[in-house]
């Protein structure tokens, strides 16, 4: 009788201390990361390669309450080829904000910060860096997102080109269960004092979730992009010969962790 009373004493202390543990609330804290491989790097329709491929990368953090924080790297060959770079080779894009949704709707208010290192050669051209404040809302799978640059020179456009502004109009669609997702994008850039640099863009995308196929696939998307531009063919090609922004199709394969 009295080993039975332990027994039950001791499997109520377990079944307690399983049900807290259970009830832990989880950490408001996440940290993610990600890293691709792709045909192409093109950003807002223009190739930031010349059509070579790219390694890009991302960690990222987030906070229950909305706030984020992020870093994203890229190679890119422009700065030499169409900036006047003696050397360089990289983006580095740092960037936070606060995000939330209220039902199917959700916004998004930030800055990012495009750096891009390497030794500049003289000739007084415009800087490649580039700061932006952004603002977004989306609707269920449609996304607003409109992009104010603060710094003098905007990717190398200017100078006294703050003020220019990128309006993007972006829309995916699941496929059902299939792991499929249909995208499409318009976009404007409009550089303030150089006319001649502004262009609209658009794209149309694939992408298939890995994870569909089995573990093995988890966290990884393959994607296949159409994109092309109306871009002055003057202004955007670059020294070797290579417009810029002629329609191309990317491919590309990341993963999520």
């Amino acid at each position: 009788m009295k080993k039975r009373a332990r027994a039950c004493v001791l499997t109520g202390l377990l079944g307690a201390s399983a049900f807290a543990m259970a009830e832990e609330p989880a950490s408001p804290h996440v940290l993610s990361a990600n890293i691709g491989l792709a045909s192409n790097y093109v950003f807002r329709g223009i190739s930031q390669t010349g059509g070579e491929p790219a390694i890009q990368g991302g960690i990222d953090y987030s906070h229950r309450s909305g706030v984020y924080l992020g870093a994203w790297g890229s190679n890119v060959g422009w700065l030499t080829a169409f900036q006047g770079y003696q050397s360089g080779s990289m983006e580095l894009d740092v960037y936070g904000g606060y995000r939330n949704a209220i039902g199917p709707a959700s916004y998004d208010v930030g800055a990012i910060r495009y750096l891009y290192p390497g030794s500049k050669n003289g000739g007084g051209l415009p800087g490649a860096w580039t700061t932006e404040a952004y603002v977004s809302a989306g609707w269920k799978g449609l996304t607003a997102r409109y992009a104010y640059s603060l710094s003098d020179a905007v990717f190398g456009v200017g100078p006294n080109a703050d003020g220019s502004g990128y309006l993007d109009i972006s829309g995916s669609l699941p496929v059902g269960e299939t792991g499929l997702t249909l995208g499409a994008h318009w976009g404007t850039f409009t550089f303030r004092n150089v006319g001649a640099a502004d262009y609209d863009d658009w794209k149309v995308s694939a992408a298939y979730d890995l994870g569909k196929l089995g573990k093995l696939g988890d966290g990884v998307t393959l994607g296949v992009a159409y994109t092309d531009t109306n871009a002055d063919r003057r202004f955007w090609t670059q020294g070797n010969g290579e417009y810029l922004g002629k329609g191309t199709t990317t491919v590309s394969v990341s993963r999520a962790f």
